[in-house]
């Protein structure tokens, strides 16, 4: 049961870029919808859990919900440019590498040799998974292609910061998860409205990405529940998986177009993105 409920997370998150795409909308409404469904899920967990809160705790996870926010809206804008079978390993992988580097820089994680090694061999896994994943058919790689693939990427970079300011904020200042859901959610929507209000983002597809919020929200209750049952590097490790469900949905419910070559790039990316985030595990432990 406790193996389940640590795959929600993946399940989850790996269904928010597919659900969004089916739902409609521009990334600016996708973005506002998905925080406003999280905000009022997390106030329903807040009056169940009823954790607390004090100034402190409100202002840092406040301040990590509005870097969520560009995370989020920068990654909803990379699909357009993308697609989402390439989007989500990437922004994977980036995010991996990214918070991986921090936690060794800033947390002084990899304190032994033995992490040391595993840390640097998951990184090269996560580095060529991506470089797997974003490769091109020779045969179809022509100049307005390779456009939107540097803006994508372009779009992806400024998405990895947001979503490492996300996650180091409250790590510098360990706040608790559940203490931090709340206000959270309340910086991820004011974050939300400052980044889409002149782009028209209050529409129907807004109101549909109500649902794409619930999907966030209880893929982070999931985390939340697991990471004390089976170890965060169980939990951190299952998170990772989400990238088949979205990679390959991108692919065979999106319908999006690649050719016989580029899938078997994808899928071999993928599974060494996903190795990379095993291994990484087990250097939270």
């Amino acid at each position: 049961m406790d193996i389940l409920i640590a795959l929600i997370p993946a399940v989850m998150w790996g269904s928010i870029l597919l659900v969004s795409s089916k739902l409609g909308g521009s990334a600016y409404s996708q973005t506002l919808g998905l925080t406003f469904g999280a905000l009022l899920f997390s106030l329903a967990a807040f009056f169940i859990v009823s954790p607390e809160i004090t100034t402190k705790i409100f202002i840092v996870s406040f301040i990590s919900g509005l870097f969520w926010a560009v995370g989020q809206k920068n990654q909803f804008s990379a699909v357009e440019y993308l697609g989402v079978s390439k989007t989500q390993p990437i922004s994977t992988g980036m995010q991996l590498v990214g918070t991986s580097l921090f936690g060794v820089l800033i947390f002084g994680e990899w304190s032994t040799k033995t992490k040391l090694i595993i840390g640097i061999a998951a990184l090269a896994f996560i580095i060529v998974g991506v470089i797997f994943t974003s490769l091109n058919d020779k045969n179809n790689a022509e100049k307005d292609e390779k456009s939107q693939f540097g803006k994508g990427i372009i779009t992806l970079l400024i998405s990895t910061l947001g979503y490492i300011g996300y996650f180091i904020v409250v790590q510098w200042f360990e706040i608790d998860g559940w203490s931090a859901i709340l206000p959270q959610s309340i910086g991820m929507l004011t974050g939300a409205l400052l980044l889409t209000f002149r782009h028209n983002p209050f529409t129907k597809y807004a109101a549909r990405n109500l649902l794409t919020g619930f999907v966030w929200a209880t893929g982070n209750i999931g985390l939340l529940v697991s990471a004390p049952r089976v170890g965060v590097a169980t939990s951190f490790s299952f998170s990772q998986m989400g990238i088949i469900i979205s990679t390959l949905g991108g692919i065979f419910l999106l319908g999006e177009k690649k050719s016989k070559k580029q899938i078997t790039f994808v899928i071999v990316g993928c599974i060494l993105i996903i190795i990379g985030g095993v291994l990484l595990g087990f250097t939270k432990k």
